[in-house]
């Protein structure tokens, strides 16, 4: 394949059927910078380069303003911009990361408008995702309130067995407007639903990458269970012969018996596994 890696796409929503989008960004107004939680020491890599064995498209759901396309453009880009524009319909960007075992994974990252009148338009493009992020605001009460009908979309038009995470967005504003979504809450929430959870700001990078790299992690490790409980049939590679979507019909359980929404502490801390592992999104 020869998609660059990190890259995007956009186009006008009535041109989804060509598979492209239009920009926009959401925005974080304040400043303040918390210190990002260390980098995990083993998990998957960011790499940089065109060839890529599977292609994982992940999509990201939430209220409009919450920081959706802020996030995408942090992990694809590194970038943050104070731009207010709300996304107009859907964008995507691509990243591609390297797995332990060595495996190529191009994650094809898709933004969706949060506004009423786009729903049409943007649950069409659920279909087929292997993940997806609930992403809310941690000092808007109505956009954490609005989880579970997020959550409720997703399981009408994606796949049954999709990768979830809640992201708890726009930490770096709480010194200054105050938190309104507590992190009991958000737990209990995240228990309640069967998904794991983590809390970001898209605006310094805290806990971005971790976050992203979860989920993906999640859907390979799901595809390589599958894979050997079919007896090793496996998808076409992306290197010069197309991509392929692992997982698309997997179980509810990944490798090791681990369920596939499993857990993750708030702030980077394994729940029950001390401080070793992956610092962000450790699973139980």
């Amino acid at each position: 394949m020869s998609d660059p890696a990190p890259s995007t796409s956009a186009a006008p929503a009535a041109a989804a059927a060509a598979g492209t989008s239009t920009p926009a960004s959401t925005t974080n107004t304040s400043t303040a910078t918390p210190t990002p939680a260390p980098a995990p020491a083993s998990r998957a890599t960011l790499v940089t380069g065109t060839a890529f064995d599977h292609l994982f498209k992940i999509v990201l759901v939430g209220d409009s303003g919450v920081g959706k396309s802020n996030l995408l453009s942090r992990f694809t880009r590194d970038n943050f911009s104070l731009d207010a524009k709300s996304t107009i319909g859907v964008e995507f960007a691509t990243r591609i990361v390297q797995m332990p075992d060595g495996k190529r994974i191009k994650a094809q990252i898709w933004d969706t408008a949060g506004q009423e009148r786009y729903r049409a338009i943007t649950t069409a493009y659920y279909r087929g995702a292997l993940g997806a992020m609930l992403v809310y605001d941690v000092t808007k009460q109505t956009s954490f309130d609005n989880v579970p009908r997020w959550l409720r979309e997703l399981k009408d038009h994606a796949n049954k067995d999709i990768v979830l995470m809640m992201v708890g967005n726009k930490v770096d504003l709480v010194d200054e407007v105050g938190r309104a979504v507590s992190e009991e809450a958000a737990r209990h929430m995240s228990l309640e639903l069967d998904v794991a959870c983590v809390e970001t700001s898209a605006l310094s990078g805290l806990n971005v990458e971790q976050a992203f790299l979860h989920v993906i992690e999640k859907i390979y490790m799901t595809s390589l269970a599958n894979k050997q409980g079919s007896g090793g049939a496996g998808s076409g590679a992306g290197r010069g012969g197309g991509a392929s979507n692992a997982a698309g019909g997997s179980g509810s359980n990944g490798v090791g018996g681990q369920r596939r929404n499993s857990k993750v502490d708030l702030h980077g801390n394994p729940q029950g596994q001390g401080k070793t592992g992956l610092k962000c999104c450790n699973t139980q």
